[in-house]
């Protein structure tokens, strides 16, 4: 029923924004883009080796930079609609770096996640990339297709988005095919509002165009720094380019062998777990709102949610929490454990006051909305729009009802609400792409795949399945909580990382930190 909170923006991310909304509460149609290569210009020729036929302007484009903000430059490239005819036209997508403070070595892509997470925004933060990286490299978020400031994928106005993501479907037939009706009406829009976009969303496109970035960069090989969903962006990125695959970090890594219902099951479990740690931290101190047993505290966060649809939870503002928003304000706290305050300050309100703003707050930073309606971002579109491009879960309704109740039984918190992932694509107006590269990268240098034990989003098991995958694959495991680990772990993974990004070692694989 509810959108599982997969393949989001790493923890700091989240952990950022949910500081500052708590510490402040105590876009047009999409670009023409048909002459976006004529805009930015051409180089002279010796960044197009490599390029596909046909190609060879996109990877040879010059591209402009201005300044953007104090340390910071933007630019624009070009990409073609189709990496499958050269003659479908273009697109946009938007660049912001952070320059080399030092002597460059070098262009570091770096990804935050999603799908949907905007890497324009991530290097706005340079404090998550040490200092040493940043006197090396380049850093360049970009953000991909689809997402952000590139050229978007457009469904619902404000309006219509906030009560897609606030309405409930109950798990009866009439709730269920409600909720398929639901969906069938949000891809229509997504197709009428995005066009032919939409058809080319897909992570392989998305890869392709990290390739003729890392042309019209000037580089050689690509190097790249993926968190989340960006580890699977990078895997393709190896399978498709391993001979122009350079120092990759992949960290909160996904299993890329995995059916699209395998990852709902295998997240919710990661969320149970997840969710048990902060019980057991939330007990062990004063005033929690838990109880003092592990399992009826659980319990308690279950029903709270559950009993949010028939009787949503009202708030100052007017608007209710429901259950999917109660969902959301849960999910969002277990990314990053130094979030777990805000959490029980949340369940406080519920349980001592029976009021939600705390929590409507929590799920509204999920969500990326605004307190007056608007939304900072096209997440929520650009996250449907790309896995439907990607793959598709179990779409008959009885095999759907066995695995929402295994997933059920498996992670009984939250479970119900990974269930029945196959509707999220009912009649999308495009098939999924078919699988054109490489899953174990032969060929590729050293990668390196980074998990931590108790990630919510990314199970650690993924991270071993991907380090496996891949035939050059390097396991780093952070043992801590939240979801990956560079920028918000200790100096064991930094020294890992930047060790391998800066002088090409790799660490030893199966190194604990």
């Amino acid at each position: 029923m509810i959108r599982p909170a997969r393949r989001r923006q790493p923890a700091a991310v989240v952990a950022t924004l949910l500081t500052t909304a708590l510490l402040l509460a105590a876009c047009g149609a999409p670009p023409k883009v048909q002459t976006a290569l004529e805009d930015v210009g051409k180089s002279d020729g010796s960044a197009t080796e490599g390029a596909p036929k046909g190609y060879e302007d996109y990877y040879g484009q010059s591209l402009e930079w201005t300044e953007c903000g104090d340390d910071f430059q933007c630019a624009t490239a070009a990409a073609p609609l189709s990496w499958h005819d050269p003659g479908a036209g273009s697109i946009e997508i938007a660049l912001k770096r952070i320059p080399a403070t030092g002597q460059k070595t070098g262009s570091l892509l770096v990804n935050p996640g999603g799908p949907g997470g905007s890497g324009v925004d991530f290097v706005a933060d340079p404090s998550r990339f040490g200092q040493a990286l940043r006197s090396s490299f380049d850093i360049v978020g970009f953000d991909p297709r689809g997402v952000g400031q590139s050229t978007p994928v457009k469904c619902y106005d404000d309006a219509g988005k906030d009560e897609f993501l606030s309405t409930d479907y109950p798990y009866t037939p009439e709730g269920l095919a409600a909720r398929q009706d639901a969906v069938r009406a949000w891809g229509k829009a997504c197709d009428e509002n995005t066009g032919p976009l939409l058809g080319n969303v897909d992570t392989q496109s998305a890869a392709r165009d990290m390739d003729m970035l890392r042309g019209a960069l000037g580089d050689d090989e690509l190097n790249y720094l993926g968190y989340s969903y960006g580890t699977q962006l990078g895997a393709t990125y190896a399978g498709l380019f391993p001979d122009r695959a350079g120092r990759l970090v992949l960290d909160g890594a996904l299993d890329t062998t995995l059916s699209s219902d395998e990852v709902a099951l295998q997240q919710a479990e990661g969320f149970e777990s997840a969710l048990r740690a902060y019980v057991t931290d939330c007990q062990a101190g004063s005033d929690c709102p838990l109880g003092d047993d592990v399992d009826a505290g659980l319990k308690r966060i279950q029903d709270m949610v559950e009993d949010a649809e028939p009787n949503p939870i009202p708030t100052s503002s007017g608007r209710d929490v429901t259950k999917k928003l109660a969902f959301y304000g849960v999910a969002v706290t277990m990314y990053d454990e130094a979030s777990w305050s805000f959490l029980t300050q949340a369940l406080r309100e519920v349980f001592w006051e029976g009021t939600g703003d705390d929590l409507l707050y929590l799920a509204d930073v999920y969500n990326d909305r605004n307190d007056d309606g608007t939304f900072k971002s096209n997440s929520e579109e650009a996250f449907r729009a790309i896995n439907c491009a990607d793959s598709r879960a179990e779409e008959d309704m009885t095999k759907m009802r066995d695995i929402a109740a295994e997933i059920e039984a498996a992670a009984p918190t939250l479970g119900e609400s990974f269930g029945y992932s196959g509707i999220e694509c009912t009649d999308w107006p495009y098939p999924p792409a078919e699988q054109e590269f490489d899953p174990a990268a032969k060929g590729a240098p050293p990668i390196v795949v980074i998990g931590t034990t108790n990630d919510p989003a990314t199970p650690y098991r993924w991270a071993e399945a991907l380090a496996d995958t891949l035939s050059t694959g390097v396991l780093v495991t952070y043992e801590g909580e939240g979801h990956t680990a560079y920028g918000r772990s200790n100096t064991c993974v930094s020294n890992a990382v930047e060790t391998y990004l800066l002088e090409g070692k790799a660490p030893k694989d199966g190194l604990t930190c």
